[in-house]
Protein backbone atom coordinates (compact mmCIF):
# COMPACT_ATOMS: atom_id res chain seq x y z
CA UNK A 1 0.00 0.00 0.00
CA UNK A 2 2.79 2.47 0.82
CA UNK A 3 4.24 2.01 -2.67
CA UNK A 4 0.94 3.06 -4.21
CA UNK A 5 0.74 6.11 -1.96
CA UNK A 6 4.36 6.96 -2.66
CA UNK A 7 3.78 6.51 -6.37
CA UNK A 8 0.70 8.75 -6.18
CA UNK A 9 2.76 11.50 -4.56
CA UNK A 10 5.47 11.04 -7.18
CA UNK A 11 2.96 11.35 -10.04
CA UNK A 12 1.47 14.46 -8.47
CA UNK A 13 4.91 16.02 -8.05
CA UNK A 14 5.80 15.17 -11.64
CA UNK A 15 2.67 16.96 -12.83
CA UNK A 16 3.52 20.02 -10.75
CA UNK A 17 7.12 20.06 -12.01
CA UNK A 18 5.83 19.82 -15.59
CA UNK A 19 3.48 22.75 -14.98
CA UNK A 20 6.24 24.95 -13.53
CA UNK A 21 8.51 24.07 -16.45
CA UNK A 22 5.78 24.85 -18.99
CA UNK A 23 4.34 27.98 -17.38
CA UNK A 24 7.37 29.61 -15.77
CA UNK A 25 10.62 28.20 -17.12
CA UNK A 26 9.92 27.51 -20.80
CA UNK A 27 9.24 31.13 -21.82
CA UNK A 28 12.56 32.28 -20.34
CA UNK A 29 14.46 29.38 -21.90
CA UNK A 30 12.91 30.07 -25.29
CA UNK A 31 14.64 33.47 -25.37
CA UNK A 32 17.96 31.58 -25.46
CA UNK A 33 16.72 28.93 -27.88
CA UNK A 34 16.64 26.24 -25.19
CA UNK A 35 13.93 23.73 -24.28
CA UNK A 36 13.75 21.58 -21.14
CA UNK A 37 12.18 18.13 -21.38
CA UNK A 38 10.97 16.53 -18.16
CA UNK A 39 12.20 12.94 -18.16
CA UNK A 40 11.07 11.81 -14.72
CA UNK A 41 10.56 12.79 -11.09
CA UNK A 42 11.25 10.18 -8.43
CA UNK A 43 12.10 10.47 -4.74
CA UNK A 44 12.34 14.26 -4.91
CA UNK A 45 14.74 14.24 -7.89
CA UNK A 46 13.64 15.89 -11.14
CA UNK A 47 15.46 14.61 -14.20
CA UNK A 48 15.53 16.92 -17.19
CA UNK A 49 16.98 16.81 -20.69
CA UNK A 50 17.95 20.07 -22.34
CA UNK A 51 17.70 20.78 -26.06
CA UNK A 52 18.82 23.74 -28.14
CA UNK A 53 21.65 25.35 -30.01
CA UNK A 54 22.87 27.68 -27.27
CA UNK A 55 23.81 24.77 -25.05
CA UNK A 56 27.22 24.56 -26.71
CA UNK A 57 28.22 27.78 -24.94
CA UNK A 58 29.41 26.91 -21.41
CA UNK A 59 28.25 30.25 -19.96
CA UNK A 60 24.73 29.79 -21.28
CA UNK A 61 24.58 26.20 -20.11
CA UNK A 62 25.60 27.11 -16.55
CA UNK A 63 23.09 29.99 -16.44
CA UNK A 64 20.28 27.79 -17.77
CA UNK A 65 20.97 24.99 -15.30
CA UNK A 66 21.24 27.38 -12.37
CA UNK A 67 18.04 29.20 -13.34
CA UNK A 68 16.02 25.99 -13.69
CA UNK A 69 17.26 24.67 -10.36
CA UNK A 70 16.45 27.93 -8.58
CA UNK A 71 12.95 28.16 -10.03
CA UNK A 72 12.06 24.56 -9.21
CA UNK A 73 13.43 24.82 -5.66
CA UNK A 74 11.60 28.11 -5.10
CA UNK A 75 8.23 26.90 -6.36
CA UNK A 76 8.45 23.23 -5.29
CA UNK A 77 10.57 22.78 -2.17
CA UNK A 78 9.88 19.05 -2.25
CA UNK A 79 12.12 18.85 -5.34
CA UNK A 80 15.35 18.17 -3.49
CA UNK A 81 17.62 17.82 -6.50
CA UNK A 82 17.62 18.42 -10.25
CA UNK A 83 19.64 16.15 -12.54
CA UNK A 84 20.31 16.81 -16.18
CA UNK A 85 20.50 13.70 -18.34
Amino acid sequence: MSKLIKKGISVDLKERVAKVLTDEVAPALAMDGVQAELVDVTDGVARLRLHGGCLTCPGTLVSVIHGIEQELHRRLPEVENVEFV
